[in-house]
């Protein structure tokens, strides 16, 4: 039999079918993977949980395994609602939340109520690829905007909401952005308040990693400052457990939760009851802040071990985001070079990473790549780092093997740390070039720069170096 399949799930879908090709090559057990997103397992309360499920069942089995609402159980929805509170935002009540299979289903939710064919959409550029892979189903002309160090790129942002503004609604993701890590600052995040405000542009803030920030200051929530002009998304999967698969949208303005309610009705009837009443017996004799606390610091120690072993065993030319919480770190290889061709290299050493290809709406073959700490032991970090080292400099000597003639003029401060003087900065430069498998004759320049010279070289590399 010939299923007649739509048109529509049969138009090629680019951050779906390049994810679940990495994915499926870096199945193996043996395999060392910082390609995912998974939270440490053993930040899971599983004894809690035991007694909070054995608690549920002898007081309300029934209702834990009937059918229920679809905008979920009261009790976890007023818990989610107060929640709010430790973002700046009051007033919310459970009236404005609707539980969720996971965060992740508001997009599609989203998407359905607001999108037509060709409606316009603001993305961070790179973005969230599940959050690309769902609005491309309902067809949007999706409009990416930079994120810079300190946020999104406020003067583009503003340029593309005045040049349209007819867009449905912005998708940001404020709080260590997936996959970048980075987080807006104070600064930029008033200066998106002033972009949006006043005009009818959703604001669609996910939140999942905020929670897990174990250094810095957090800003509010852009709900404190758009009232119901902005959506929030949040979910119990990154401080709680992921296979509970509870989420949720906090949506004030009743026009559009009305037909949010509507549509996951027809989509699933309501978000498993069992485990809501589950998590919410677990919330109600538990502390969860003490329980996210414990889980900071774990992953904490990650990030700070896993950038430690950056530092030490990534080759110059490799630069990454450090990171104050979240769960991933954002590298890039010197320009020109593939992450791609960085994730089969390592494969083939027995080190997977995610590419950075399906976060960008438009740009391939991009020199970014995405490495997750939460899920590793420490010893794993350690062996998994220094494979991904050795696959980067036998990347970096590949291309450099394949540049006809020259290196020119190559500032000093790009490739050895400035403390040292001009001297052994050279030397130390010609050391990096010979453990690439370069041969090259160093010397220092008139304008403080290296110029190193070589049969096989024609053109500038190592253009940047480690954070």
């Amino acid at each position: 039999m010939n299923p007649r399949l739509s048109t529509k799930i049969l138009r090629p879908d680019f951050q779906g079918e390049f994810t679940a090709s990495f994915l499926a090559a870096a199945a193996s057990p043996d395999l060392i993977s910082f390609a995912g997103g998974l939270p440490n397992p053993v930040s899971f309360p599983v004894e809690a949980m035991d007694k909070a499920t054995h608690k549920v069942l002898e007081k309300n089995g029934v209702m834990a395994l009937q059918y229920s609402g679809t905008q979920g159980y009261l009790p976890l929805r007023e818990w989610v609602a107060k929640r709010y509170e430790t973002m700046g935002v009051y007033g919310v009540t459970a009236d404005d939340i609707i539980i969720t299979n996971g965060s992740q289903q508001v997009l599609t939710m989203i998407g359905a109520c607001m999108l037509d064919p060709g409606d316009k959409v603001i993305v961070e550029n790179p973005t969230y690829l599940v959050a690309l892979q769902s609005f491309h189903f309902f067809d949007p002309e999706v409009l990416p905007v930079t994120i810079n160090p300190d946020g999104i790129d406020c003067d583009e942002l503003a340029a593309t909401v005045q040049a349209n503004p007819d867009v449905k609604f912005a998708y940001v993701i404020p709080n260590f952005q997936n996959p970048t890590g980075l987080s807006y600052s104070k600064e930029v995040h008033d200066r998106v308040v002033e972009i949006f405000r006043g005009t009818d542009i959703v604001v669609l803030e996910d939140n999942p990693y905020r929670e897990l920030r174990f250094s810095g200051t957090a800003t509010d929530s852009f709900g404190k400052e758009l009232g119901e002009q902005c959506c929030m998304l949040g979910t119990f999967s990154k401080i709680v457990a992921p296979g509970m698969r509870i989420g949720w949208v906090c949506v004030r303005n009743k026009a559009l939760r009305e037909k949010l309610l509507s549509y996951k009705a027809t989509a699933d009837l309501h978000t498993n009851i069992f485990s809501q009443l589950v998590l919410a017996q677990y919330l109600a004799d538990n502390d969860i802040d003490a329980h996210i606390e414990k889980t900071k610091v774990l992953y904490k120690h990650k990030a700070e071990l896993m950038m430690d072993c950056m530092r030490k065993y990534l080759p110059e030319g490799v630069e990454f985001t450090p990171t104050e919480g979240g769960m991933f770190l954002w590298a890039k290889l010197p320009n020109g070079m593939s992450a791609v061709d960085l994730y089969r290299v390592a494969l083939a050493k027995g080190v997977a990473i995610c590419p950075g290809d399906p976060f960008y709406e438009k740009e391939r073959n991009v020199s970014t790549f995405r490495i997750n700490y939460s899920n590793s032991s420490d010893e794993v970090i350690e062996k998994g780092i220094r494979i991904l080292g050795e696959a980067c400099a036998e990347l970096i000597a590949k291309k450099l093997k394949g540049m006809p003639g020259h290196v020119n003029l190559i500032p000093l401060n790009d490739v050895v740390e400035s403390p040292y003087k001009p001297s052994r900065r050279i030397g130390a430069f010609q050391q990096k070039l010979e453990s690439l498998g370069v041969t090259a004759t160093v010397r220092r320049s008139l304008g403080g720069d290296i110029d190193a010279s070589c049969g096989q070289l024609r053109r500038k590399a190592l253009q940047n170096r480690v954070e």
